[in-house]
């Protein structure tokens, strides 16, 4: 956990930050967040993090507090201020204080807080074997492209795999994948890579836009569409994708092997194509 955090202005312990019971974050979940990865203390895709952050705060209608160049600072700072090379830095912006009232207020000033912790990417032990997943109906909101601080559908869907002994719940609504609990899932089928459409449904992923424009560079053969259950529990592979699992494998889901119960071959290709991506994005911010 962070030794110094940022809200409001100030840096400070983050024994000492406090923010009002009345804050609509904390009454509500009235608030928008990021996850943003630092290798050697450089964010990764920062400008596409802020644009996604952008984008949710104009969708609930909170206002921006800061311009990227002001988030970039910010980020900068924090990263600097806590030990660690490679970090992962949390930002969240609510509404503000006011009287608890379900209506928005008008003319009160957003919450900032950010704080860094450890970043721990998959170990290569867990690269090797892959991963085991559970399944469940997608019973969250129909905005899940907002990334809400408001995250109790996706808390209690991730409890079921966690009780399991498993790294993810892959999430099925009207029978079509959606995506993960706090991840984006990927398939393939016949050598051909499958993934959901960026739509209300789907988070869109900053991993996901990763995967997608490598698979592209290094022509895979890919596909952007609806992807149906029974596709997924037929995959030759299942790979789940986010800022800390970076590009995972599936291995078994709902106890069964998927292809044959080891992480693929094209899943090892991608796996090396994007930490090849990451030092080469690394080295041109450095």
């Amino acid at each position: 956990m962070s030794d110094i955090v940022y809200l409001n202005g100030d840096f400070l312990p983050i024994e000492k930050a406090y923010i009002p019971v009345l804050d609509r974050g904390f009454i509500f979940g009235d608030g928008i967040y990021e996850v943003i990865p630092a290798y050697s203390k450089h964010p990764f895709r920062l400008a596409e993090h802020l644009r996604r952050l952008q984008n949710s705060l104009d969708k609930v209608q909170i206002t921006n507090p800061h311009s990227d160049a002001e988030w970039g600072r910010l980020t900068g700072e924090i990263l600097e201020r806590n030990p660690g090379n490679d970090q992962s830095v949390y930002l969240q912006v609510t509404r503000g204080v006011a009287k608890r009232d379900h209506a928005f207020p008008k003319g009160i000033k957003p919450t900032v807080f950010m704080m860094s912790t450890p970043l721990v990417t998959p170990a290569p032990a867990l690269v090797e074997s892959g991963v085991a997943c559970i399944t469940a109906q997608d019973y969250r909101w129909l905005n899940c492209d907002i990334k809400s601080t408001s995250l109790l559908g996706n808390c209690m869907l991730r409890q079921r795999s966690a009780e399991a002994g498993a790294a993810e719940t892959i999430l099925f609504r009207d029978g079509q994948l959606t995506e993960a609990s706090s991840s984006n899932v990927f398939i393939v089928r016949d050598g051909v890579v499958l993934a959901p459409p960026k739509d209300h449904l789907v988070l869109p992923g900053i991993t996901y836009d990763v995967v997608i424009e490598i698979a592209r560079a290094r022509e895979f053969e890919i596909e952007i569409r609806p992807v149906s259950e029974a596709e997924v529990r037929s995959a030759d592979e299942i790979w789940v994708t986010s800022s800390t699992k970076e590009v995972l494998a599936v291995t078994t889901l709902d106890g069964q092997p998927v292809g044959d119960g080891k992480p693929g071959l094209l899943f090892q290709r991608m796996h090396a194509l994007y930490q090849a991506f990451k030092q080469d994005r690394m080295r041109t911010a450095a």
